[in-house]
């Protein structure tokens, strides 16, 4: 079997292993619209590789996919370039506030703790609200009633000024809003390793109220720009990316992208939304054991 020598870390594995985790990340992103970050940088971990490069390096696939992804939904008419460009906007500011804070983390010696803790409360909270909601749609469809639409209630945030009309997503809102949430999204694409799309996808569905068509095409496009900014601010700042493994996570990861892009066109908005409500909850409860389990390596600092 070929071994892959990842001389940033020191570590030799096999490489098929990064092979299949850039493959499936890609799909992943392909047919949700997430970056696939979240699932890869735990992964990355429990192969061995350290805290700080896994966030570090896993950015380098995530960019690589989304690019795949957004340029298979773009075929279709499936991508805002007004919303992306808003949601870039801010996922810009807030990569460079993240990557500060990472800094400061590594710092303190919490990195470790704060991501974990960040891990469990997000795709905890995310994961449940796509699931009810999702498995409701599903029933009632089923049961031959009429699909339920979300109602865009208005609350004081859409009151806001700076209003746009996005015509591709048949919206008329302030580009605070999603100025805002790219901002978010881009903190958590620096300290989490993520392409912020599991947090992004839900947002503009529910507090936007995009259509899940086309909030997957234009999540991808602000993936890939905010995750290509944060791996050269990592590259330059804290000199934990390696290249090595990276290349073959992205070499790999826009093949599934496009696998997954085709795939997820044969699916119905619930449906998607009930795949990735179960892999964020799964990736919540991986997280959680490891944050209450004992380490393998006891130490103490006197």
């Amino acid at each position: 079997m070929l071994d892959l020598h990842l001389p940033i870390v020191d570590l030799t594995v096999p490489a098929l292993v990064p092979a299949l985790l850039g493959g499936g990340i890609g799909f992943l992103s392909g047919m949700l619209g997430v970056g696939g970050g979240f699932l890869l940088t735990p992964l990355l971990i429990l192969l061995g590789i350290p805290t700080n490069f896994a966030v570090a390096t896993g950015a380098m696939p995530v960019m690589a996919s989304s690019v795949s992804g957004a340029l298979a939904h773009w075929r279709r008419g499936n991508v805002d370039l007004t919303m992306a460009a808003a949601l870039t906007f801010g996922g810009l500011v807030g990569a460079s506030m993240g990557v500060r804070l990472l800094i400061l983390l590594r710092q303190l010696g919490q990195v470790d703790l704060v991501i974990g803790l960040c891990y469990v409360l997000l795709l905890g909270a995310l994961g449940s609200t796509m699931m009810i909601e999702s498995v409701r749609a599903i029933r009632r469809q089923k049961a031959g009633q009429a699909p339920v639409g979300r109602k865009r209630r208005h609350f004081w945030i859409h009151n806001l000024p700076l209003k746009i009309r996005f015509r591709r997503s048949q919206l008329y809102i302030s580009a605070l809003l999603p100025v805002a949430i790219g901002i978010f999204v881009g903190i958590l694409t620096a300290i989490m390793g993520v392409g912020g799309g599991f947090v992004m996808v839900p947002a503009m569905i529910y507090v936007l109220g995009m259509r899940t068509s086309t909030t997957i095409g234009t999540s991808l496009v602000q993936i890939a720009i905010t995750s290509a900014a944060t791996t050269v601010l990592q590259a330059m700042t804290s000199h934990a990316v390696d290249v090595v493994l990276g290349s073959v996570l992205a070499g790999t990861s826009v093949i599934g992208a496009q696998l997954g892009a085709r795939v997820g066109a044969k699916l119905s908005g619930e449906k998607l939304r009930v795949v990735l409500a179960a892999l964020v909850l799964g990736v919540c409860v991986e997280v959680a054991i490891g944050l209450f389990t004992s380490p393998t390596d006891i130490f103490s600092v006197d």
